[in-house]
């Protein structure tokens, strides 16, 4: 067995990942999806509590940003080691199939629709339940960050989160692919390492680990609503993460490769 598969290897490997998906029932698509949504929310909790557990963080935001991004990238090898259904990564697995026509597009957006509720409810799970309820974040350093976090995601310009979004899921499809692309073990963790830490020390938006951070500031005490929420980030950021993940990903890697 080769130690690195090539990109034509690669997006076959995707299309049997893609076929194994859309094969799923409905309660087993969803209850994968809810943990990966709570996989998700672990390496969110993960990042804050490494990136603003000292003080003066906001005053090396580079250092701040750097930590962060080293502890966050557990969340997706969590969802990828254990087959788990998470929205941004199937934005690029499914359309190589799709655009093939081995599949039709409402399969595409049935699965995305499932796993998106799924992701929600489990990152709604973990917050609530391990880590607002048992006081996880009892440090007011933490609680601050958490709070200043969820207030800045929603007080962006719409077109600058969608933008950042595309940005997002261009590197976490990117982490998927370099994920496909090993057939060991170190190898595979390394590709999904580096592309998400530099997402998050960047500080590019992504709608799944929004579903932690945002409902968190709001649950310990945040001034944003639910609309705020909604209009001024989920949307523009999933919209922004589908691009990033369906067009640069899976959409131009079967465009190079399909022949």
């Amino acid at each position: 067995m080769t130690l690195i598969n090539t990109p034509k290897e690669v997006l076959a490997l995707a299309g049997r990942s893609a076929a194994d998906k859309l094969r799923n029932p409905v309660s087993k698509t969803l209850i994968l999806a809810f943990l990966a949504g709570a996989y998700i929310a672990i390496g969110g909790l993960f990042s804050l509590i490494a990136g603003f557990g000292f003080p003066g963080a906001a005053e090396a935001p580079g250092f701040q940003r750097l930590l962060s991004g080293a502890v966050f990238p557990l969340g997706l090898i969590l969802v990828v080691f254990t087959g788990a259904e998470l929205f941004t990564g199937n934005n690029a697995v499914l359309v190589p199939g799709a655009l093939g026509r081995q599949y039709g597009w409402s399969r595409v957006l049935r699965n995305w629709g499932l796993v998106y509720i799924g992701n929600f409810a489990g990152a709604l799970f973990f917050t609530w339940f391990l880590v607002v309820v048992p006081g996880v974040l009892s440090s007011e350093l933490w609680q601050k960050a958490a709070y200043g976090i969820a207030q800045a995601k929603v007080s962006m310009p719409w077109m600058t989160v969608f933008l950042r979004g595309v940005g997002a899921n261009w590197l976490v499809c990117l982490a998927v692919w370099l994920g496909l692309s090993a057939n060991d073990v170190p190898g595979r963790m390394m590709g999904l390492f580096f592309p998400i830490m530099c997402f998050v020390a960047i500080g590019y938006e992504h709608c799944i680990a929004n579903m932690f951070f945002i409902p968190l500031g709001m649950m310990l005490g945040a001034p944003v609503t639910c609309g705020e929420f909604f209009i001024d980030n989920l949307i523009p950021s999933t919209l922004g993460n589908i691009v990033g993940g369906g067009l640069f990903v899976g959409g131009l890697y079967w465009h190079l490769n399909r022949k």
